[in-house]
């Protein structure tokens, strides 16, 4: 249980600094993505906080180009993505994507006081994926790295994070493959938007 809170706090944390920029260009390396994260995330806090509504949908707005939404579901779901027809995996690419924009408004209320430093980068497998390497720190707390891995078809797009050694995709794999082995894909397709609709309507 613990580790479990541990990491979804980190995970929340994560999020803080993973959707960036309005301002963003092809020729942005992942780093600099990254780096401009940080002064968009407070303006957005500053402009918007009691908006609850306008915040989430601008916190979408600027994810889209960041994410690779489709291949971060694939991921999550593992084996099973294969299995699923292509309206659910529509389906579960809706829902995933709603859950990280929840996530990333939780951090922005519990964390909006973390400093983000950044470490640097290292190359991936081959010349189109990089992960870039920072710590978030809080007041009297001891830093959290975080790694995020970048992929380059296009653009370069976030496709996963590592919080301190810890795969944020393959953590959501496990319970992901817990509900489907139960309840199929349209179990968890039915979880997730549950999920979604009640923390909308708690705002």
């Amino acid at each position: 249980m613990f580790n479990s809170m541990r990491l979804m706090r980190n995970s929340l944390l994560a999020m803080l600094t993973l959707f960036v920029s309005a301002a963003l260009f092809a020729a942005e390396s992942p780093e600099q993505i990254v780096r401009s994260a940080s002064k968009d995330v407070l303006d957005i806090i500053k402009k918007n906080e009691k908006d609850a509504a306008k915040t989430r949908d601008l916190v979408d707005a600027r994810l889209s180009p960041m994410a690779d939404y489709k291949r971060m579901t694939a991921l999550a779901t593992g084996q099973y993505w294969k299995s699923a027809t292509p309206a659910q995996q529509d389906a579960l690419t809706a829902e995933f994507r709603a859950m990280l924009v929840r996530t990333y408004l939780s951090a922005l209320t519990l964390y909006k006081n973390a400093q983000i430093n950044i470490k640097g980068s290292r190359a991936g497998n081959d010349a189109d994926e990089q992960t870039v390497r920072t710590e978030v720190t809080l007041p009297g707390q001891k830093p959290i790295p975080l790694d995020f891995s970048f992929e380059k078809k296009n653009d370069w797009k976030v496709y996963d994070i590592s919080v301190d050694g810890i795969s944020f995709i393959n953590n959501h794999r496990n319970q992901f493959g817990s509900v489907i082995r139960k309840d199929g894909i349209d179990g968890l397709i039915k979880q997730l938007a549950a999920r979604n609709a009640a923390a909308k309507q708690a705002k």
